[in-house]
């Protein structure tokens, strides 16, 4: 209309625009990495203990706790910073074929766990402004509420644990 550039025209009654949600490639990629390791919430998932794979978990853990746990964008980006660098230390230092990752919810807490098969434990060191490495579990020692290693008969499951808000139902 002629000289209402700029003011709002008024709706039709009755008329609904649907929105359809369209995934990104982030959420097919990690649609993809669940479909082909499957779901760490029900089982472990065994990965390659290869550099590539730590982008798998990441894509993984972000899908799980955002989509599935609907849980805060924040929260997804601490859980996949820290589940990459646990599963960066469980390629670079165990030789180990394979590694697992499990990921565990219960009221209040997210649970996320990286299994290997090494017994020799991660060491928490002393962090410097100039280091341009080693600061990996010093970012999960700051970032989880609390983290530990369980030694298995077999190798040893490092984990982190985050308190998270539950819904609240009206």
């Amino acid at each position: 209309m002629a000289g209402l550039e700029g003011v709002e025209q008024p709706r039709q009654r009755g008329s609904v625009t649907a929105a359809r949600w369209i995934p990104s490639v982030e959420d097919e990629q990690a649609l993809k990495a669940l479909e082909l390791f499957g779901n760490p919430t029900e089982a472990e998932v065994r990965l390659p203990s290869r550099p590539e794979s730590a982008s798998a978990a990441r894509r993984i853990t972000h899908s799980v706790v955002l989509r599935q746990w609907a849980l805060s964008p924040q929260t997804a980006e601490y859980a996949v910073l820290l589940v990459s660098e646990l599963v960066g230390n469980a390629v670079r230092h165990t030789g180990a074929r394979v590694f697992g990752l499990r990921m565990l919810r219960r009221r209040g807490w997210i649970r996320i766990e990286v299994r290997d098969p090494s017994r020799g434990l991660p060491c928490l060191m002393p962090v410097h402004e100039m280091d341009t490495s080693g600061r990996g579990l010093f970012l999960v020692d700051r970032l989880s509420d609390r983290w530990g290693v369980d030694l298995l008969p077999r190798g040893k499951t490092t984990w982190f644990e985050m308190r998270v808000a539950d819904r609240q139902t009206p």
